[in-house]
C-alpha cells in the first residue's frame, strides 16, 4: 500500500488563499508557468517551498490546444442514435464517445460517463463556456494526461524559481446525491492526492478504521470558490500554509476501483 502522509495547517495556524489575477485569456502555445509567476510577481508574491497552485481544467487545455470545432467532427451512427436519445449535438456526442469508455448513466441533455482517464462526470468534461468567441463553434477537451501537465509545469517552477511546489489540476464536477457542482482535482503534482488515516487516533485514542481523506479535492473545492464559474476570470490559485510532505502522487489515488463502486 502506498504511503501516505498527514498535512497540518501551519504554525501560524492559517490557511492563505490568494486568487491571481490579471492573467490574459490563454491561447494555445502560450507560457502557462511564466504568465502565473508574473501574475504572483504582480500580487507581490513569491514561490516557497511547499505552495500549492490550483490551477482550472480550461487554462491547461487552452494552452494545450485541445479545441476542437464542431464542423470538423463527422458523428457516428452509434454517436446518431445516442443524440436521438439525449437530444444532444450528434457531433459533442462523438466527442463525448471518443473521450469516455462507458455510458453510466443518460438523460434528456446529459451524458454521464466513466472518462478515459478513469473518473465519472457529465459528458466527458466536454465544455463550451469561457472557451472563446471564434467564429466556428468550438469545445474544450480536457488535457490529454492531467497528471503529467501538473508534473511538467512543478518541474518548471522548480527550475525557474528554486522552489518544490505542489500543482493541482481544478475542474468542476457534479455529484451523485447533491445539487451544485464543486472544484475536484482531474491532476496532481507534488502533493498528496489522498491521506490514508487509518491507524490515527481519535480524540478519544480510538484508532480510525476506515478514514480516508481526498485532500487535493478539499484543495480543489476550496480553491474553485475563489475562482467562481461564469465571468470571474481568476483561474489559478495559490494556497499556502499547508504543511505536507512532498512526494510522487496521482489523481488515481481518488479514483475508487470500479470492482468497489457499489452504485455502478
Amino acid at each position: 500500500m502506498a504511503q501516505f502522509y498527514q498535512p497540518r495547517i501551519s504554525k501560524l495556524n492559517q490557511l492563505i488563499l490568494t486568487a491571481l489575477a490579471g492573467l490574459p485569456l490563454l491561447a494555445p502555445g502560450d507560457d502557462l508557468t511564466g504568465i502565473i509567476l508574473q501574475a504572483m510577481e504582480t500580487a507581490n508574491l513569491h514561490m516557497q517551498d511547499g505552495d500549492i497552485l490550483a490551477i482550472a481544467q480550461k487554462a491547461f487545455s487552452k494552452v494545450e490546444n485541445r479545441f476542437v470545432t464542431l464542423s470538423a467532427v463527422i458523428p457516428s451512427p452509434l454517436a446518431n442514435e445516442w443524440a436521438q436519445k439525449t437530444g444532444k449535438d450528434p457531433r459533442v456526442v462523438e466527442l463525448i464517445l471518443a473521450e469516455s469508455v462507458e455510458v453510466v448513466r443518460w438523460r434528456l441533455g446529459v451524458m454521464v460517463v466513466a472518462h478515459r482517464l478513469g473518473f465519472v462526470s457529465a459528458n466527458a468534461g466536454i465544455d463550451a463556456s469561457n472557451v472563446g468567441d471564434a467564429p466556428d463553434e468550438q469545445v474544450l477537451l480536457l488535457p490529454a494526461n492531467p497528471d503529467a501537465s501538473c508534473a511538467a509545469m512543478q518541474t518548471e517552477i522548480l527550475r525557474r524559481t528554486g522552489a518544490t511546489v505542489g500543482i493541482i489540476m481544478n475542474d468542476s464536477h457534479g455529484r451523485a446525491w447533491r445539487n451544485g457542482t464543486v472544484g475536484v482535482a482531474i491532476g496532481v503534482a507534488g502533493v498528496p492526492a489522498l491521506l490514508d488515516k487509518r491507524g490515527t487516533p481519535d480524540l478519544f485514542g480510538r484508532l480510525l478504521q476506515i478514514t480516508q481523506v481526498g485532500m487535493a479535492d478539499e484543495l480543489a473545492a476550496a480553491a474553485s470558490f475563489l475562482m467562481g464559474q461564469a465571468n470571474e476570470g481568476l483561474p489559478v490559485i495559490h494556497i499556502r500554509g499547508v504543511d505536507f510532505a512532498p512526494r510522487h502522487s496521482s489523481v488515481q489515488e481518488l479514483i475508487r476501483p470500479k470492482e468497489q463502486d457499489m452504485f455502478r
